[in-house]
């Protein structure tokens, strides 16, 4: 592991690192933040996934999320969206390539050497950062926009007793339905849409549910709201009542305004489940 960059941050550290992740093959830059509470022990951990088009940067610049984390002593990881670098594939569309790895692990030709974000995200990325930093194994959650939305909601879903909490922004909501989804699941996992299933938290949502408790925040002017089916997700979730919060807020829309107006209400929802 190598240290890009490490800034002094409403008491803690807001960290930057790069390592050779075995799930990738590549070269891995990721965001680390440790709040002041982290200088007497292990800490919390709360994790963000980022949506398309992102790096690991920009929630760490653009969510305000570390002002919240110092006050409840949570740490923050920001993983990065996608492998990246010289001989990994890419496509000239946004939301396909780096950029768009959709939190899963590729099965198809040309993505599957590289595009393993599932692993990356659930053992890989771990595996580091927990033998690296104070941070508390045993007390994690997950949260994300948009794309990244879907991978929180998935992975709660699909990794059972690991995050004791879930939340997201403007999540992706049922891929398998949305043109945000099938054309990337088509991609990196085939056309066998079975395959597909644990990669929609909507049919993760009437399949499994999630033991803890959801916030889950989308605005009602979101310029890519007919993509999101947000309303097959709140249909799952009263189908099978999920205990949880399904929030339409007026007038905003998919942006990082939106994302850093309510962080605040996602960091303490996250720290009192994890008694931060």
């Amino acid at each position: 592991m190598q240290t890009i960059s490490e800034n002094r941050c409403f008491g803690g550290v807001q960290g930057v690192y790069s390592h050779a992740s075995e799930a990738t093959g590549t070269d891995m830059t990721f965001g680390l933040y440790l709040p002041p509470a982290a200088s007497d022990g292990p800490v919390p951990v709360l994790w963000y996934l980022s949506g398309l088009t992102c790096t690991h940067e920009n929630a760490m610049v653009k969510a305000g999320a570390q002002a919240h984390a110092a006050q409840h002593g949570l740490a923050l990881i920001f993983p990065d969206t996608s492998p990246r670098g010289e001989g990994v594939a890419d496509d000239a569309a946004y939301d396909l390539g780096q950029g768009a790895g959709f939190y899963v692990n590729a099965t198809e030709a040309p993505w599957a050497p590289h595009f393993r974000m599932w692993d990356y995200v659930a053992e890989d990325l771990p595996s580091l950062v927990f033998e690296n930093f104070p941070l508390d194994r045993d007390r994690q959650a997950i949260t994300g926009h948009s794309m990244g939305g879907h991978g929180a909601l998935t992975l709660a879903m699909g990794l059972k007793e690991r995050f004791r909490s879930v939340s997201a922004f403007s999540p992706i909501c049922h891929p398998k339905q949305s043109d945000w989804g099938r054309k990337q699941l088509t991609a990196y996992l085939g056309e066998n849409e079975d395959l597909w299933a644990p990669h929609d938290a909507t049919l993760m949502m009437r399949r499994e549910g999630f033991e803890g408790p959801v916030l889950i925040d989308t605005g009602t002017d979101d310029q890519f709201g007919d993509l999101l089916k947000t309303e097959s997700l709140a249909q799952a979730m009263a189908e099978r009542r999920q205990a949880g919060s399904l929030r339409l807020q007026p007038g905003y829309d998919h942006s990082y305004f939106f994302v850093s107006t309510f962080m605040g209400d996602h960091v303490r929802f996250h720290a009192e489940a994890l008694g931060g």
